[in-house]
């Protein structure tokens, strides 16, 4: 069994400081300790200084050379030892178990990546007119997923893990696609994992909902204004998943699944009890918010031509 991790976490300001913290110290509390702590940080020498004299010597700080989450990334990759390459974000706090409970996947050959359930953590309580299928638009997982261990196209970012080997066989993450500090385009999971499965055919993604984080939602990740852009940008970063120019030959499959569950499950759930006011503020959210997504995409398509 793999059992050799280096888990990454990626950082672009001092404000972020006290998260990022929070996240060390649930790394260091493992019940499998991971071989390393990377922190990668944006190519700031002032940054870089701050979090050297904040954190201990054990974690390891690495300088990306270019601005942007998927840089940041692979800078970590380039600087791991490890046998499997973990990813948490810098605001999220790891169950004791997540690491144990993620490479349990990986006792397949066949599994080249692996991620896990990821728990929103709300700073303010959980607003009664927020579904749970739009976790994804907060950075969580989200109604609809599989709730046992399943084979997926792809994991989200917060809890995703990769055999190191493979970015040496595919490549590594698109910089064009994905978070550029408080950006919100997304699709670098997706396209990654993709390219892993067309270059790799027989290759397996696994979620493995036993290995938990748990990810931090701030106050304004749930103003409309937020969530309107978040899922805006999420509908452009689909149409760049499935630019021709980026030799993906897989369909929006996981998103197709989801938009069915949505339609045939989760809306009709709301109207046949539509007189009550949360199902009504929880329909008309689940009905913007897939506007929002498809006139994003429709403006990505036409930004192709």
């Amino acid at each position: 069994m793999l059992d050799s991790v280096s888990v990454v976490i990626s950082v672009y300001s001092k404000e972020r400081l006290a998260y990022a913290i929070a996240c060390i110290d649930s790394l260091k509390l493992q019940t499998l300790l991971p071989r390393e702590i990377i922190l990668v940080l944006d190519p700031d020498e002032e940054l870089a200084r701050f979090y050297r004299s904040k954190l201990a010597k054990d974690i390891r700080i690495v300088v990306s050379e270019n601005r942007g989450l998927s840089n940041a990334r692979n800078a970590g990759i380039k600087h791991a030892s490890g046998e499997i390459v973990a990813f948490i974000d810098d605001d999220a706090v790891a169950d004791k178990r997540w690491l144990e409970n993620l490479v349990t996947a990986y006792d397949d050959s066949d599994v080249v990546g692996a991620g896990g359930l990821i728990k929103p953590f709300w700073e303010t309580d959980q607003p009664a007119w927020f579904p749970e299928e739009l976790n994804w638009v907060i950075g969580c997982s989200y109604k609809g997923l599989p709730e046992q261990r399943a084979d997926v196209r792809n994991v989200i970012g917060c809890n995703m893990s990769f055999k190191r080997e493979i970015f040496e066989k595919v490549g590594y993450f698109r910089t064009d696609v994905g978070r550029f500090g408080k950006t919100l385009t997304a699709g670098e999971e997706p396209e990654i994992s993709m390219r892993i499965m067309n270059r790799l055919p027989n290759s397996r993604i696994i979620y493995e909902p036993l290995a938990i984080v748990n990810h931090r939602v701030s106050r304004n990740r749930v103003s409309p204004r937020y969530m309107w852009r978040r899922s805006f940008y999420e509908g452009i970063s689909k149409a760049m998943m499935t630019n021709p120019k980026s030799n993906n030959s897989s369909s929006l499959s996981t998103e197709n699944r989801y938009l069915n569950y949505l339609f045939t499950t989760a809306v009709p759930k709301r109207i046949r009890r539509i007189y009550l006011p949360k199902n009504l503020s929880q329909l008309i959210l689940l009905m913007g918010v897939s506007a929002a997504v498809f006139l994003g995409f429709f403006a990505g398509k036409l930004g192709q031509r």
